[in-house]
């Protein structure tokens, strides 16, 4: 199902063309909110809802950067949501993969900052700051490694983030091959939005978690294992 399907599938099912809205907010201008933009929101809320409920591999992304020497900091990429693994390279190739702790561990394993070799454990530090006087807080946030890098070494980063939507992208991995999680999510949004009656609510949760329990068998279940090594997946027949 791509954008425009979705789109059309969604007004037809709740009957509402969701005619512009005005909104008054009263710390800003007034804003008027057009039906494109309120189906929208109702789409993304959906994708983000499902985005957390199922580790699909579609969610995650791999990309690589390097370790500054004597300095125990590394920054993250711009849309990082989670940690999936994190690996430091050594000169020989060899891939060294760094133990999640938390930042107080980190901090009193190695108390000093000349407490350097190669990076065994990974905290995530809080949002980075630019080196502006005053310094300006950035929405990204930074790991720190122990010990600190004692060379600029190679790192591989695989971390959760969030697809681009099917709004701006108009087909997604998500639309081609779970539409009915995607729209029975929207709904939800969007009825909810209308304070539509209860009885047709539940009818499209019972819905939306009938398509979530078929998403998650194949991004927690499937996707996780094989034949060679799990056998065939295999159901009690009465």
């Amino acid at each position: 199902m791509n954008y425009a399907t979705l789109f059309q599938t969604i007004k037809g099912y709740v009957e509402n063309d969701f005619p512009n809205t005005q909104f008054t907010d009263t710390s800003a201008t007034d804003a008027t909110f057009t039906s494109k933009q309120q189906i929208d929101t109702f789409i993304q809320q959906a994708e983000q809802r499902i985005y957390n409920s199922v580790q699909f591999p579609a969610i995650r992304k791999n990309v690589t950067g390097a370790t500054t020497t004597n300095n125990k900091y590394l920054s993250s990429p711009a849309d990082f949501l989670a940690v999936y693994s994190i690996a430091v390279i050594d000169g020989d190739g060899n891939y060294e993969y760094l133990l999640n702790k938390d930042v107080n561990f980190i901090r009193q394993a190695y108390p000093s900052p000349t407490d350097t070799g190669l990076p065994k454990y990974y905290a995530i530090f809080g949002p980075t700051t630019t080196n502006e006087v005053p310094p300006v807080i950035t929405n990204e946030y930074s790991f720190i490694l122990g010990p600190t890098p004692d060379a600029a070494y190679s790192v591989e980063l695989h971390y959760y983030y969030y697809p681009e939507s099917i709004v701006t992208a108009s087909t997604t991995w998500l639309g081609d091959n779970f539409d009915s999680a995607l729209l029975y999510g929207s709904l939800i949004e969007a009825y909810t939005f209308m304070k539509g009656e209860a009885d047709v609510i539940a009818n499209y949760n019972k819905r939306y978690e009938e398509a979530m329990i078929l998403a998650k068998r194949l991004g927690d279940g499937m996707e996780r294992r094989d034949a060679y090594r799990s056998g065939q997946v295999r159901m009690t027949v009465n």
